[in-house]
């Protein structure tokens, strides 16, 4: 038998208020709803939606939150470390500088997010998948993206240490000033990435890798050559 969905719009929320909600057994909806601030930290929130709610620093930390919908969320700064977070489905939402170490993020999806400083450390994440997101600035070293379509995914100044894009193939976006140590490139195709800023002492690592004409002669400037 489904269960219940209790659907809360314009309120202001907190903990224990929550938890009252928890109590009846229920699908959670929140609608223009506020967080901020909250702690919902090891809360079951399995299931529920988060559509135009403010969760500017609310903590999450260890909480079940698979299969939860955040649909043009505001949540910079908040904490998702520990959180379970399969097969939860980010769409349109500003989650800058959020936390996201040791979080279950397998078959999740962030789709048109901002994500500017997010930091993703020892992650678990099979089947994650970003679509036309930014990720200036983010954590995701040691993530792997071997063989995937990244679309419009934005990695300026992110740190990719460590990251393998062997195989991948780069549908726009950016990897201008990414710092790179030991990332893979080999047999992706580069062609429509903005590669601005790639030094010499970069080079080496995109070795197999393919670039267009013009990303070639604009590396050989960089190195200080004309083109005749």
């Amino acid at each position: 038998m489904p269960r219940q969905t209790i659907t809360l719009t314009n309120e202001s929320l907190d903990r224990s208020r929550i938890e009252q909600l928890l109590a009846d057994d229920a699908t959670l909806a929140f609608e223009d709803c506020d967080f901020s601030g909250a702690d919902l930290s090891r809360l079951n929130l399995q299931d529920a939606s988060f559509r135009n709610c403010l969760l500017a620093e609310t903590s999450f930390y260890a909480a079940n939150l698979s299969r939860t919908r955040w649909q043009r969320c505001r949540a910079g700064h908040a904490d998702f470390e520990s959180g379970d977070l399969v097969d939860a489905l980010f769409e349109s939402s500003d989650l800058n500088n959020t936390k996201w170490r040791r979080a279950k993020l397998a078959s999740g999806t962030f789709r048109s997010c901002k994500l500017t400083g997010a930091a993703f450390e020892e992650i678990s994440y099979l089947g994650l998948a970003f679509e036309d997101s930014l990720l200036i600035g983010a954590d995701l070293r040691r993530m792997s993206f071997r063989k995937m379509t990244l679309v419009g995914l934005d990695f300026a100044d992110a740190d990719l240490s460590g990251c393998d894009f062997r195989d991948a193939v780069f549908a726009g976006g950016s990897l201008r000033g990414a710092h790179m140590e030991d990332t893979r490139f080999n047999g992706a195709d580069l062609r429509e990435a903005d590669l601005g800023g790639l030094k010499l002492v970069n080079a080496k690592l995109f070795a197999g890798a393919t670039i267009s004409p013009r990303q070639a002669a604009e590396l050989v400037r960089a190195m200080g050559l004309n083109v005749a």
